[in-house]
């Protein structure tokens, strides 16, 4: 494990700190996740915005709607007649 001598201004320590309190992590810790934060960004890997996550199923329009919410009268019955011939 290597050891590293680093200088930062005042406004990096300052934001550093910041960092540490807001976090409760240590200095190693919060260095450590921004190196790979940057090595992220510099890949060309961005962070995922929760609306690719909804997406990523791949249930495509309506999710995994029996019906949809203007036609909800038939898909209650439509749910019940399923589970009906499931017992």
């Amino acid at each position: 494990m290597a050891l590293r001598t680093v200088r930062l201004d005042d406004a990096s320590e300052q934001i550093l700190k910041e960092l540490m309190t807001g976090t409760g992590k240590s200095i190693s810790t919060v260095l450590k996740e921004g190196l790979l934060a940057l090595k992220d960004r510099e890949s060309g890997v961005a962070p995922r915005r929760p609306a690719e996550i909804r997406e990523e199923p791949g249930l495509g329009p309506g999710g995994c709607a029996i019906a949809p919410t203007t036609e909800l009268r038939r898909g209650v019955r439509d749910a019940m007649m399923r589970w009906n011939r499931r017992r």
